[in-house]
């Protein structure tokens, strides 16, 4: 749970804006979209091998 301490004539829209913050920093909705559906620690492995050759690729390009 969170707590926002909210001073005496704060304004809501800056408790608000404090509220989203800290709950962006939990990271508690990308918790919640990986555990939506199950992914095969093959398949996270697969990915993760295609993303760091298309990386290694474009460095070579730049050169």
């Amino acid at each position: 749970m969170l707590i926002i301490p909210v001073k005496e004539g704060e304004n809501i829209e800056r408790a608000l804006k404090k509220y989203k913050k800290k709950f962006d920093k939990t990271k508690v909705m990308l918790e919640l979209r990986t555990r939506k559906e199950f992914v095969k620690p093959s398949v996270i492995n697969r990915q993760s091998n295609i993303k760091a050759a298309y990386k290694t690729r474009m460095q070579s390009l730049e050169m």
